[in-house]
């Protein structure tokens, strides 16, 4: 699989600067998945906070697959809407995540539900097995388990590469409107419309919305607003915050 797909990095989320017992890690996955996964993530509380942590998750087009590692009934496949959300995760949290890349789960195997998990898993995929599995370990060494659970995904075929996604990825610094995603990935306006809703669950527009944040959130400023003032108004429309508080409140 072709490591072009690092060309988007998303920020999966936006730390508050506030709280340092909170920990976030993300290991970046083995070669041979790179399509596919974004990163191996883990967030948990090094001990009890004084108040409830809320956590601010930016839109990235993703789905994850989420463990609990404080309840091991609790886990499943999720993603975000187009603009930035916050959970109360409580006081104390043990979360282990997979962030795939936007576009490869197959929705038709496994339908994704929206937002954070916190119901009982009732599906059909081994995740209450492998949640089991990571019990008690550190992350370093549930990364072999996570990585067989992907590799099983791919051959139960839960998981594949988007090649509509790739090349827009491949081609993300010259693309700045609908027309050049379509124009990168070789298809139709309209063919693209049904792909993305189809892999990704969003529009054509909202995807690159959802890009564009990302592309400022990296710092990269090749994937230019019409003027200052526009990148102000969609930053504050995606995130709730203009991207001067954002900086000061969150690490990214």
């Amino acid at each position: 699989m072709s490591g072009k797909t690092d060309l988007y990095d998303p920020k999966g989320n936006g730390k508050d600067k506030a709280v340092d017992a909170v920990q976030f890690v993300e290991v970046e996955p083995p070669s041979h998945l790179r399509g596919l996964v974004h990163r191996f993530l883990e967030l948990k509380t090094e001990h009890a906070l004084p108040q409830d942590y809320r956590f601010h998750a930016l839109p990235d087009a993703c789905a994850y697959i989420v463990f609990d590692q404080d309840n091991r009934g609790i886990t499943g496949v999720s993603k975000l809407r187009a603009t930035s959300e916050e959970f109360n995760l409580g006081r104390s949290f043990h979360f282990v995540n997979i962030r795939f890349l936007p576009g490869v789960w197959q929705d038709s195997r496994e339908p994704i539900c929206h937002g954070v998990i916190d119901q009982p898993y009732q599906g059909d995929l081994p995740l209450l097995d492998v949640n089991r599995q990571l019990a008690g370990r550190a992350f370093a060494d549930q990364m072999p388990i996570l990585i067989r659970l992907v590799e099983w995904l791919v051959d139960q075929k839960f998981l594949a590469p988007n090649p509509v996604t790739e090349k827009i990825f491949q081609h993300l610094d010259d693309i700045v409107s609908v027309a050049d995603m379509a124009e990168a990935a070789g298809i139709s306006a309209r063919q693209l419309q049904r792909t993305l809703k189809r892999t990704t669950g969003f529009a054509p527009h909202d995807f690159l919305k959802v890009l564009r944040l990302q592309q400022a959130l990296n710092g990269n400023d090749t994937w230019s607003y019409a003027d200052q003032s526009h990148f102000i108004h969609s930053f504050r429309k995606a995130t709730g915050y203009t991207p001067g508080k954002y900086t000061r409140k969150f690490d990214v």
